[in-house]
């Protein structure tokens, strides 16, 4: 017996699958392959607002940029919608208010569920690349990393001890320092 040839998903259908009341699981599709996770484990969304609120208190020195966390709705094409955890787009597109509007991010950001690895390591990282996504972070809380990726890497650049951001324009990076992002408690 065969198996079912796997659906293509479109944006809009991945749109028609998501309840606004509710926002778990997380429906994305990446190149028309449906991505669900279901909701993060407590220590993603410690570590999730701890870098949100630093990147807040950044792009608030340093303007020019707006952070959002997911649920977002960033799409490329009519078979890419992705939900960063936390990302940062260029102030102009932020004004908008629209998400069809919002297709630049100057930083994106998953943070590592067991869930989500070949989601965020491979599908989302590579589609970040191809989208020309300057800055790609993957933190990993269990193995206190953050892997560093531009839309050229093949491989990525390992962070133990500080992760450094510094979008266009600014006059000081971000420097994130990745014991402290990890810590439990």
């Amino acid at each position: 017996m065969g198996m079912a040839a796997p659906l293509y998903h479109t944006a809009d259908m991945v749109r028609a699958l998501t309840d606004e009341t509710r926002h778990w699981p997380r429906y994305e599709t990446v190149h028309g392959e449906l991505l669900v996770t279901p909701a993060p484990r407590p220590w993603h969304q410690t570590v999730t607002l701890r870098l949100a609120a630093a990147l807040v208190a950044y792009t608030a020195r340093e303007p020019g940029g707006e952070v959002f966390t997911s649920p977002a709705d960033i799409s490329w094409g009519p078979d890419t919608l992705v939900q960063p955890d936390v990302f940062v787009v260029p102030i102009e597109e932020a004004r908008t208010l629209a998400w069809p509007t919002i297709r630049t991010l100057l930083l994106a950001v998953e943070v590592l569920s067991p869930s989500s690895v070949r989601a965020d390591r491979f599908t989302k990282r590579r589609r970040y690349q191809e989208a020309g996504v300057p800055c790609y972070w993957i933190v990993d809380p269990d193995t206190r990393v953050i892997e560093v990726w531009t839309p050229a890497d093949v491989r990525p650049r390992l962070e133990q001890v500080r992760a450094i951001w510094a979008p266009p324009g600014a006059t000081e990076a971000l420097e994130v320092d990745v014991e402290e992002l990890l810590r439990m408690g």
